[in-house]
């Protein structure tokens, strides 16, 4: 006789050996957007992930999708081998693709129809090498349980303007306008601070320099 499988017996894996992108424009597309939410959202009740398998049904691993970037919210901060839904009781607000011919069927079709049926609250699709989409970014948002594209960019549940800069996805805080960094920029704001810091060392040391070149001559100031 044979037994039944436990559900805690069946095996979720965490990589099926697939390559995580097509080129490495798209895979530099995919680690900035996940490096740039992930220090936007530091400290809220939230986590970003990129290509790794989201599970939709309990008990059916072959259920699954690899979404390039997605963000939960209400759920613990941090990475995780694999994403069950059943477990984490949250579907992924917000779910990013780095697009290309080779995978626009099932980003248009597959994937577009799954999201929706999970109640995906925004699905983008970016091509950094605009070789389907002319614009290089279309956006769409859940309405009525179905998909509408987004007019103005705008991610309303992170709150951020979205752009096209070049091969990557520009992100823009609603509140201040500024930009969020990328790893490079930040670096180079970090190394143009010190720079300023360096200066302003250097023009407090001359005026303690001039200052006791003063007291040497006129005596003590404050006398």
């Amino acid at each position: 006789m044979l037994e039944a499988v436990s559900k805690t017996d069946i095996i979720y894996p965490s990589s099926d050996g697939e390559p995580a992108a097509e080129t490495y424009i798209h895979l530099y597309a995919i680690l900035t957007t996940l490096e740039v939410l992930k220090q936007y959202l530091s400290g809220q009740q939230a986590t970003v992930l990129a290509n790794q398998f989201v599970y939709y049904s309990q008990g059916l691993p072959r259920m699954r999708v690899a979404p390039d970037v997605m963000v939960i919210f209400n759920v613990k901060p941090g990475g995780r081998d694999n994403y069950k839904i059943w477990e984490e009781k949250e579907v992924p607000q917000v779910i990013f693709e780095m697009t290309s011919p080779g995978t626009k069927s099932q980003d248009q079709e597959f994937k577009k129809t799954l999201y929706e049926q999970l109640g995906v609250q925004e699905y983008w699709l970016f091509d950094p090498k605009g070789e389907w989409i002319n614009e290089k970014l279309i956006g769409y948002r859940l309405r009525n349980n179905v998909y509408e594209i987004i007019e103005d960019n705008r991610s309303k549940p992170l709150q951020l303007q979205l752009k096209v800069e070049g091969q990557l996805i520009g992100f823009y805080r609603e509140d201040t306008g500024k930009k969020l960094l990328i790893p490079e920029e930040l670096a180079a704001a970090l190394k143009e601070k010190e720079a300023e810091l360096e200066e302003e060392k250097r023009k407090v040391s001359e005026m303690e320099s001039m200052l006791e070149k003063y007291r040497q001559q006129f005596g003590d100031l404050s006398e």
